[in-house]
């Protein structure tokens, strides 16, 4: 082992022999925080007008105190009480989370940006009596702001009581909440996690200046553990953008010169989509030169073939068109990684790596191999120190293990207590394994790979399994294509599950972008084999649902397929353009309702595909009545007639608009004709 690897080694295991002799706490946690390294950059964060400031580990162990002293005041509740965090990411959010533990409170996690009902379904179900939130709403609990805590005089008397356990919310923002409750040893069994990481890469801990940046919410389990909790624990600085904007994103990982860059999928594919968008736009000889760059970074051609590919120069001038030149560590979790995405990224010289976890087991394993061949495999490597992984339905029989099947996970980190429905159990996943709803298989080599959820696979009639997640991955880079899902439905009417293809496009695509995108769907889709072939490709008018782990919501977009909604439109079945417009020449009849549409596209700023002829202004186009007014004024100019204001609101598509100009022009008619409009 060479020197500096066995340096790394050393601080990673002498950290944690430390802690596990302790009594394994959330104040026994905390201390080792703020001791160990007091004069170092706990963070930095940018001001109105991008100016760096940074602040110690002493000026938070300070801050912490105080704060606590203040919430021990204003939260007169009993020890041991539920208290949530409704915070986005932040200085003050680690403040306030150990400084509710200080004060004897259990800290319950709650996505800032989740909306006033769903928030106190939570609130009750964990029995929470307070909240610390910056929403003007009220809430089922008393609410404080965070200037109002700050406002409070400290109260320098205070002594901590220190709670031991804090709450995750795991699914069930409605109906019944699933929430995960951790304690302090299983939070020293995930610090703890990182024992023998230093024995294969010098890279994701090292003792000397890393900073990592605040992108993944603290309210998740990869952005708590993997970004907060461990990087502080070991003393590292910690950096928060200004916002979650891609250019603040970036200009914070620039400026601050971030070593560490943690995201989910979304993220990385956005980086990837962005720069292969700019590629085809540079010209056949900068492209050839990225192309070989990328390629002699994977280690599939030599310098002499790569050229000036192979220049570190030239890929210093890429890297500062894009995250900079400072990240030396990446990973994604949260989600399936596309492998062209991987090896994009990592072709660009920002080493990129799959991590895995979930909110119910904490994180538990991580590529770490610094073999980029390895890293391109898109495994999640081995299981961390302490976590144990099985295959298939025989986990408790040591000898017998399948290649591919349910992931179950067995370890201390599992959460101790779990919350269903408001009701408290305890559990323990450190004797049984935890069933994780995940496919993974295993290779020869021990490294676990990740196909899918148990729950989205789809299977076929022939009974073939498709995994969804591997069937995206070929559409994601077509141009002007935001987003897209691929998941198992059964069209109305119909009794078998199709592979359905989804797709997010901007309102600004013109109709004959629109059907380019159709053409690459459909050209991608003639390459793959049959059993995953797209069946059904559909665009959904508005943005795909998210969930807060920026995953997209399958089982709403398939919900509203199984039941025939009309926010999709099918690309291949043309619906009939025309229904009876008594008296009136087919011709006048299509050139106004095209001319109609027009009007609507632009007052709507959406792509006129979108606009069924049949669709409502405000319920289904999103209009409202000041947008309205301006798009009866411009069809009276742009026809030459005045549509009398009694119309207004009566008339509300491109149906009722084309009839009454109809009228206006040429009269009411009545009789036989052969013109239609469309349904």
């Amino acid at each position: 082992m060479d020197k500096k690897k066995q340096k790394v080694c050393e601080f990673i295991k002498k950290s944690c022999d430390d802690l596990q002799k302790t009594s394994q706490t959330f104040q026994d946690i905390y201390n080792a925080i703020v001791n160990r390294n007091p004069s170092g950059k706990a963070y930095i964060y940018f001001d109105e007008s991008d100016k760096q400031i940074s602040s110690t580990y002493e000026n938070f162990k300070d801050a912490t105190f105080k704060t606590a002293s203040k919430i021990s005041r204003l939260i007169n509740t009993a020890p041991g009480s539920v208290v949530g965090i409704k915070l986005k990411n932040s200085p003050r959010w680690p403040t306030i989370f150990w400084a509710l533990l200080m004060a004897g409170h259990i800290p319950l996690l709650i996505d800032a940006r989740l909306p006033k009902e769903n928030t106190n379904n939570l609130l009750k179900q964990a029995g929470a009596q307070a909240l610390i939130a910056n929403d003007e709403e009220t809430f089922i609990c008393r609410s404080y702001r965070l200037n109002e805590i700050y406002n409070e005089e400290p109260d320098y008397s205070f002594r901590p009581d220190w709670a031991n356990h804090m709450i995750f919310c795991s699914s069930g923002t409605t109906g019944d909440a699933k929430l995960m409750v951790y304690n302090g040893k299983n939070m020293v069994a995930q610090i703890c996690a990182a024992y023998n990481m230093g024995e294969i890469t010098n890279d994701i801990i090292y003792p000397r200046k890393t900073r990592i940046l605040a992108m993944l919410p603290y309210h998740h389990i990869f952005g708590f553990i993997a970004v907060l909790l461990w990087y502080s624990f070991f003393g590292k600085t910690i950096v928060y953008p200004s916002s979650m904007a891609t250019n603040d994103l970036i200009f914070a990982i620039k400026n601050a010169k971030c070593t560490h860059v943690y995201s989910v999928p979304l993220f990385w594919d956005g980086v990837a989509q962005k720069v292969s968008r700019t590629v085809s736009t540079i010209g056949k000889r900068k492209a050839d030169v990225f192309e070989k760059m990328i390629a002699f970074n994977t280690n599939k051609i030599t310098k002499k073939e790569a050229g000036l590919g192979g220049s570190k120069h030239i890929a210093n001038i890429f890297k500062q068109r894009i995250l900079g030149k400072s990240p030396k560590h990446c990973i994604s979790g949260g989600g399936f990684l596309s492998p062209r995405t991987q090896n994009l990224i990592n072709g660009l010289g920002y080493p990129l790596y799959n991590g895995y976890g979930m909110t119910e087991i904490g994180i538990v394993s991580v590529e770490l191999s610094p073999s980029i061949e390895q890293r391109l495999k898109s495994s999640i490597g081995k299981p961390l120190h302490g976590i144990e992984f099985r295959i298939g339905e025989d986990r408790n029989n040591g000898n017998v293990e399948q290649t591919t099947g349910q992931l179950y996970v067995r370890s201390r980190i599992c959460h101790s207590k779990e919350i269903i429905g408001g009701v408290l159990k305890n559990v323990d996943y450190s004797k049984e394994f935890f069933p994780t709803g995940d496919i993974a298989s295993k290779d020869d080599q021990g490294y676990y790979f990740i196909k899918g959820r148990i729950k989205d696979t789809i299977i076929l009639s022939n009974g073939e399994n498709v995994y969804p997640d591997e069937i995206e991955t070929y559409f994601k880079d077509i141009k002007n294509l935001n987003n897209v899902v691929c998941l198992g439905a059964r069209l109305k009417g119909e009794t078998e599950e199709k592979i359905v293809l989804v797709c997010e496009v901007d309102n600004s695509v013109t109709k004959e972008e629109v059907e380019k995108i159709y053409a690459d769907i459909k050209s991608i889709n003639e390459t793959l084999p049959n059993e995953k072939k797209i069946q059904e490709i559909l665009v959904d008018k508005k943005p795909l649902p998210m969930s807060g782990s920026m995953k997209v919501k399958r089982f709403m977009i398939k919900e509203a397929i199984q039941k025939g909604s009309d926010e999709f439109i099918n690309f291949e079945k043309k619906e009939e353009k025309i229904i009876s417009f008594d008296g009136y020449p087919q011709e006048d009849v299509e050139k106004t309702m095209a001319k109609v549409t027009k009007i609507f596209s632009k007052i709507l700023m959406l792509p006129e595909f979108k606009i069924a002829p049949n669709a409502i202004w405000t319920t289904d186009l999103g209009g409202d009545s000041m947008s309205y007014i301006e798009m009866v004024q411009t069809l009276d100019k742009a026809f030459k007639i005045e549509i009398v204001e009694d119309k207004y609101g009566v008339l509300g598509t491109v149906n009722d608009f084309t009839k009454e100009i109809l009228v206006l022009k040429y009269g009411e008619k009545t009789g036989k004709s052969n013109s239609k409009a469309t349904k």
